[in-house]
């Protein structure tokens, strides 16, 4: 396939997508961010735990 056909059937393929509004986007990226930082937290959390649990059992 030549490189300019690939390009064109890209183009085509790209009109039938359903693209999310502004709003939309903002929402979702927020969204992300929020469960990136609760999972962050609970993580930090758990390892902070465990650390002082080892801690406790080997020294």
């Amino acid at each position: 396939m030549k490189i300019t056909e690939y390009i064109k059937q890209t183009r085509t393929e790209l009109t039938h997508v359903t693209w999310p509004s502004r709003e939309q986007t903002i929402r979702y990226t927020l969204l992300v961010i929020a469960v990136s930082a609760i999972t962050a937290l609970i993580l930090g959390i758990a390892d902070f735990v465990f650390s002082r649990l080892l801690t406790l059992l080997f020294h």
